[in-house]
């Protein structure tokens, strides 16, 4: 699987400035605080207390994820109807492009972005370097809530896990091992089992190879230039994988790791149990330590 650097940089992220500007010249685009992080999940009050002019908060765990489905990992995936309700309430518009953004590592903002495109909506961005970038740059916050008028946009799958983006079961995820690369995108300490700080078993996949998804962001959260991220992928052995499946501890930042290899052209497969799931059943094997 070759790498195109760059490929689809402008269609994946979008940066400060390039947002700035559009808000300026009054175009319409639709703005998504997605404010979340493992150990503060709900970012309303974070949203609240500062926000992009024009952004509508989104819950990642309530809009971006549906807890009513048991056995499929901490955060199983929304309907597709779900996703258009939420969009709807968002002010989503057809034709209309979508901006996420986060502040914890592109987290809540990679999941969104990841979702809405599974669900068929397709021109979303993800704000590169996420609030940070925006304030940095010098931009103003708007504190309080907005409620924008109900969009209309629609989707084209119900079942994200046959949707527009391709998933992978338990059973899937096990196979890639042999006909390509499977990543893991935690951290390298959970990836080895040598913690595990919130699902009942440590260690990962076997055959997966660790790229955690803070290794594709550089020290200020962008993501990295085209030719680094060739680098930290290419040592998983991906240049040359015609398959490639991505997991994590429950399908958030996964869609980190998802969202660089984008940037490069590659099309990765997602696992939307991820870890979470895997680990749930004491029949499934587990590996520890490096993988060579």
């Amino acid at each position: 699987m070759a790498f195109r650097a760059d490929a689809f940089r402008a269609d994946t992220l979008i940066t400060a400035e390039e947002l700035a500007a559009r808000i300026a010249a009054a175009e319409p685009v639709t703005i998504v605080d997605v404010r979340w992080r493992l150990d503060r999940p709900d970012g309303r009050a974070d949203y609240a207390d500062g926000h992009i002019p024009g952004a509508v908060y989104a819950d990642l765990d309530g809009e971006l994820s549906d807890h009513t489905r048991d056995g499929e990992g901490r955060h199983p995936l929304p309907t597709g109807s779900a996703v258009r309700a939420a969009a709807r309430r968002w002010g989503a518009r057809t034709g209309v492009p979508i901006v996420v953004y986060d502040n914890w590592n592109r987290a809540g903002s990679a999941r969104a972005w990841w979702v809405l495109r599974a669900a068929g909506i397709r021109d979303v961005r993800i704000l590169d370097g996420g609030l940070t970038a925006w304030t940095a740059a010098g931009y103003d916050l708007a504190t309080g809530t907005e409620t924008p008028e109900p969009g209309d946009i629609e989707v084209t799958a119900e079942d994200l896990h046959h949707g527009e983006l391709p998933t992978l079961t338990a059973a899937e995820a096990a196979a890639v091992p042999e006909r390509g690369v499977l990543v893991d995108a935690r951290a390298p300490e959970r990836f080895r089992g040598e913690e595990e700080p919130v699902d009942p078993v440590a260690g990962h996949i076997p055959g997966a190879r660790n790229v955690p998804s803070g290794a594709v962001l550089d020290d200020h959260g962008f993501f990295r230039p085209a030719t680094e991220l060739e680098a930290v992928f290419a040592h998983a052995g991906i240049r040359d994988a015609p398959t490639v499946g991505v997991y994590c501890g429950s399908g958030v930042t996964a869609a980190i790791d998802i969202a660089a290899l984008t940037v490069l052209g590659v099309e990765a497969v997602l696992y939307p149990g991820s870890w979470s799931q895997w680990s749930s059943d004491p029949a499934r094997p587990v590996a520890t330590g490096d993988e060579r």
